[in-house]
């Protein structure tokens, strides 16, 4: 069983790998076995041994957790911002990442309880966030992210971020994220992202994500 999210988030020095939770090809069509083993195997684990080769020397910062690392960027030494916001951003992002993917068969899942009544209240209908984050995706400028995130007065937005900046950074709470980074889909989409993202939208674990209003 991967480790809960709020583990994962408190998660101090050194840090370790997520298991993934499923199979590789668990996700399959919309992601395919050979690129969620590389996705997860390589990409994410680098993120989790460059942070720690970072924070090596840094003894002060081994007890400071993964999520306030990140909260607090502007706190730390500036030799190991760059590291943190890049590293640390990438073994977030990713770790949320497996969690909001449903293996098995695709199904008709959607969005319940509060985080349903929040996405009608600030976007109208579920379709109308999804499309958010399709466009959010879709305009992402080379490699990031396009999240729907908790905001400091408890609305959600969709924005996009560049390559692995966490929402954590500017005090928002990520609770769906979309990785448009190209070693996320080229394999099988190639230069069709918006193609990547339609597949990834139909597989989303809604409980997962609507756990992110709750922590």
């Amino acid at each position: 069983m991967p480790r809960s999210l709020f583990d994962l988030y408190a998660e101090t020095y050194p840090f370790t790998l997520p298991a993934l939770g499923y199979a590789p090809a668990a996700v399959e069509p919309a992601v395919d076995a050979a690129t969620m083993s590389l996705h997860h195997d390589k990409h994410h684990a680098a993120y989790v041994t460059n942070l720690n080769a970072a924070l090596k020397d840094h003894p002060d910062l081994h007890r400071i957790s993964l999520g306030e690392l990140l909260m607090g960027l502007r706190r730390w030494p500036a030799a190991v911002q760059t590291a943190i916001r890049n590293q640390g951003g990438g073994h977030a992002n990713h770790a949320l990442f497996w969690q909001l993917l449903a293996p098995g068969a695709p199904s008709a899942s959607a969005p319940s309880g509060q985080l349903a009544d929040w996405i009608v209240r600030d976007f109208g209908s579920v379709d109308a966030c999804k499309a958010a984050l399709k466009a959010a995706g879709v305009g992402q400028f080379g490699s990031g992210w396009a999240w729907l995130v908790k905001t400091a007065t408890n609305h959600l937005v969709v924005k996009g971020l560049p390559n692995q900046d966490s929402p954590l950074l500017e005090g928002e709470l990520p609770v769906l994220g979309l990785d448009v980074w190209e070693h996320a889909y080229y394999l099988k989409y190639q230069n069709r992202r918006a193609d990547y993202l339609d597949a990834l939208l139909g597989r989303i674990n809604w409980d997962t994500a609507g756990a992110q209003l709750r922590r």
